[in-house]
């Protein structure tokens, strides 16, 4: 009946005669009639799509909108056929909710497949207990995930992808275009719905949302949550399963919204249901300081300074949106005591310690009351005003400026709202506003858990590692259209140009021949993505250009290789966006309090370990091109990989989790560089730690706690976990694993191939990547890029058959 979603259907019905007690028993029912009833009027009427845009006064593009994914509500779409896929997936998300909390992303790849006329014809395998591992059974996995995973790539090279999770993303939008006017237009009914399913499917057990979907409840996402509810429409003891209310249980119980923190206080504040006087000071006088003192903008870390930036321009305007009834409500309704009642110059330090994980040293505290205290009350009267005036001009300068060089999209789902918000407080209808209306639809996406803003997108980031990953099975005939239409998107990515005019002034560092994290549109250079990007180019201009396309013109090589070698610190680390060089010491000033590390920018084993891969490849292929330079940046970056080493042999990653995905990184980056088992103590401590911590399943798992704790923590239940036992796999066989003792490999390779779906898919499973330490990121695409990876490296790499398992 259903071509891709005939074992969904099975899992369905299994779920709906299973008796689920892990949720509040007297609102199960009532929430999944409610949500049925919802869906029958629209399901399978969200398309998702691809490479679209119509340049005109608000809307434009550098590369004619390649890799734009965008949303649509089609209310003319779906057979009853697909409505009831839909549904399943939906009722399928809602049955599990608890145990698996990332979404299966599974909307478009309906949509892809069916498009595509997709139809598993490779037979599935298993390896039994006690059998060997033939060659012909690996590579029968690894044809069957390449054939489905190949059936999933747009139209214009890349692989569409939900990159979400954190609670904080949406609700500010929703409030920004509440304050602004703008919310049925920008959010029509069926957006409202879809946004409202979201946070209900997102709603922990006692009432309140975390930082991100797998998180404890915390004062920041409960708030948000529960004013975004609000304004979509619910009454204050409304929504499924009475989510308002035990959500406003949840914050009363912790002690009210002024034990928000930071972020929560400034958008509150904005709003209208906290005081300015209730927050701690952000002059926008930090823009007009001299370049020789240590917190100059510059010396900031990027995400950090655009974050800042409009929320400075909003503190000196002391912005406040209208105070309608419904402010006036959530005033009584968040509060503890009377709104009038409140001493907001005492609030301004409080945090729940649910959100706390950067608790402000005292030197932080004293700067804050010194400037809330002596600075602030001068900067308000004249004739020192006339500085504020001139600060706000020359904030504002710096928002439009990063507005247009990234064609409104912004670094971030954060900064994007804000600065949105603040070119409306300028001119509420200018065309700065206007431009960023247009681009809200490059952040929305949808999936079977409703609907939620992405950070920005990973287009060019995973199709980087999808390439690499499909160039590595060696099927490169049955796939030759497929690895051509990504070798033209990684192609069409590329930065051009640098940032406009006097980009150096304006902060901003060279990023020319870099790659983004997402499409050329954005403008961010990231190391570790400018690195993927090179070596899939380097990759393909080693195949006929006859199968993949034409290959990537030397000078543009060139330029790749100019920004990483720009971005090397003199520890020889790679800083991901800019040149890192700031003094440690100013992170002692992290405003926030649920991220470390903010401040400044610092150096990655993920961004080092990416660039040796890219440069040794691009030396072996163009020996002449700054040869020198390349050799003395390996020569610096291997000392770095050592030096960052865990006593425990591990490496601590920082945008994956955790250990895991670092370790896989620097066995790699050091494996590229020369190093192997026998002559680098770090590549043998660091396959001890992937051997200690293996499973007795064959697999790895380890918990998102690793991130925050900075500790290994197992996945409870020592679960294993596809992807890390895919990066662990990979980071062995960079490591020689085969050459010495096999059997940990074809294990993992076990686990992996048995726990191949029906149609070649992967199970999603628990959250896999992290920012910031403190709060992680879906990467939907990962369950199919990295044990897709780790087979086809398996069956490249290692002896087969196996000795019975």
């Amino acid at each position: 009946k259903a071509l891709f979603f005939s074992h969904q259907l099975s899992q369905i019905s299994h779920a709906q005669k299973r008796k689920d007690n892990s949720r509040v028993p007297e609102y199960r029912e009532s929430r999944y009639k409610q949500l049925k009833e919802e869906t029958k009027r629209r399901i399978r009427m969200w398309r998702l799509k691809i490479a679209e845009g119509e340049d005109g006064p608000y809307l434009y593009s550098t590369n004619n909108y390649v890799g734009r994914q965008i949303w649509e509500f089609d209310p003319e779409a779906g057979t009853a056929e697909e409505r009831a896929e839909v549904e399943a997936a939906r009722q399928h998300f809602y049955d599990n909710c608890h145990q698996v909390k990332p979404c299966g992303d599974l909307l478009w790849r309906m949509q892809f497949l069916r498009e595509k006329q997709f139809e598993q014809t490779i037979p599935p395998v298993r390896v039994e207990d006690g059998e060997e591992i033939t060659y012909d059974k690996a590579s029968t996995a690894l044809s069957r995930a390449v054939h489905f995973f190949s059936a999933l790539q747009a139209s214009d090279g890349h692989w569409p992808a939900e990159n979400a999770g954190p609670l904080f993303f949406l609700p500010p939008l929703v409030m920004c275009v509440y304050i602004t006017g703008h919310l049925n237009t920008v959010f029509p009914a069926e957006h409202r719905k879809e946004i409202l399913r979201y946070v209900y499917n997102h709603q922990n057990e006692d009432g309140g949302w975390g930082l991100h979907i797998e998180g404890h409840s915390t004062m920041f996402c409960t708030v948000l949550s529960y004013i975004c509810m609000r304004i979509l429409g619910e009454g204050p003891d409304g929504g499924l399963d009475n989510a308002c209310t035990r959500a406003r249980k949840w914050i009363h119980d912790h002690g009210g919204v002024t034990y928000i923190p930071s972020w929560g206080k400034t958008w509150l504040s904005i709003l209208g249901v906290f005081d300015w006087s209730g927050s701690n000071p952000m002059p926008p006088e930090f823009w007009i300081l001299p370049s020789f003192l240590p917190m100059y903008p510059a010396k900031m870390w990027c995400y950090c300074r655009m974050v800042y930036m409009p929320m400075s321009y909003l503190y000196g305007k002391k912005f406040v949106g209208p105070i309608t009834p419904l402010v006036q409500q959530l005033r009584e309704e968040l509060h503890t005591q009377p709104y009038d009642m409140i001493c907001w110059r005492k609030v301004r330090h409080l945090c729940a310690k649910e959100d706390l994980y950067y608790p402000h040293p005292l030197v932080q505290d004293l700067m804050w009351d010194s400037l809330y205290i002596f600075t602030e009350p001068f900067l308000n009267c004249w004739p020192f005003n006339k500085l504020r005036e001139k600060a706000l001009q020359v904030t504002m300068k710096h928002i439009h400026y990063e507005d247009e060089n990234s064609r409104y999209i912004t670094i971030g789902c954060v900064e994007k709202v804000l600065c949105m918000l603040a070119c409306w407080v300028e001119d509420p209808e200018g065309d700065y506003f206007k431009k960023h209306l247009a681009r809200i639809p490059d952040y929305l996406w949808v999936a079977e858990d409703g609907m939620k803003m992405q950070s920005f997108g990973s287009q060019e980031w995973d199709t980087g590692f999808a390439i690499q990953a499909l160039l590595a099975s060696n099927m490169t005939e049955e796939i030759a259209p497929v690895l051509a239409r990504g070798h033209d998107f990684i192609k069409k990515s590329q930065v051009k140009d640098n940032p406009s005019g006097d980009f150096k002034s304006m902060h901003r560092h060279i990023s020319k021949g870099s790659w983004t994290f997402s499409d050329q549109d954005h403008g961010w250079q990231v190391s570790d993505c400018t690195a993927e990007g090179l070596k899939c180019c380097l990759l393909f201009s080693m195949m006929p250009p006859e199968i993949v396309g034409e290959k990537m013109e030397p000078e543009r090589l060139y330029d790749a290789v100019n920004v990483l070698l720009s971005l090397q610190s003199k520890n020889g680390g790679l800083a991901a966006w800019e040149p890192a060089g700031a003094q440690e010491w100013l992170e002692l000033l992290n405003p926030t309090e649920f991220f470390a590390d903010i401040v400044v920018e610092h150096e990655y084993v993920e961004c080092t370990s990416s660039a040796i891969h890219a440069l040794v490849l691009f030396r072996k292929l163009y020996p002449g091109h700054r040869k020198k330079e390349i050799e003395n940046f390996i020569l610096k970056a291997v000392p770095y990989l050592e030096n960052i080493q865990n006593l425990d042999g591990s490496w601590y990653g920082n945008w994956g989790v955790c250990f895991t995905y670092g370790s896989w990184f620097a066995l790699g980056g050091l494996a590229a560089a020369g190093k192997t088992y026998s002559n680098c103590a770090a590549m043998r401590k660091g396959v001890a730690f992937l051997l200690r911590t293996q499973l007795q399943d064959g697999g790895w798992g380890e918990s998102y706690l690793s991130c925050p704790k900075k500790e290994y923590v197992p996945l409870e239940g020592n679960r294993s976990n596809l992807v890390h036992t895919a990066w662990a796999m990979m980071g062995l066989i960079h490591a020689g694993q085969a050459e010495r003792d096999p059997t940990p490999l074809h294990r993992a390779a076990k686990l992996l191939i048995n726990s191949q779906m029906e149609d070649g898919d992967y199970p999603q499973q628990e959250i896999t990547g992290v920012f910031m330490k403190n709060c992680m990121l879906h990467y939907a695409a990962y369950r199919n890029i990295y044990p897709l990876w780790a087979l086809a490296e398996y069956c490249r790499r290692v002896p087969l058959p196996s000795k019975g398992l």
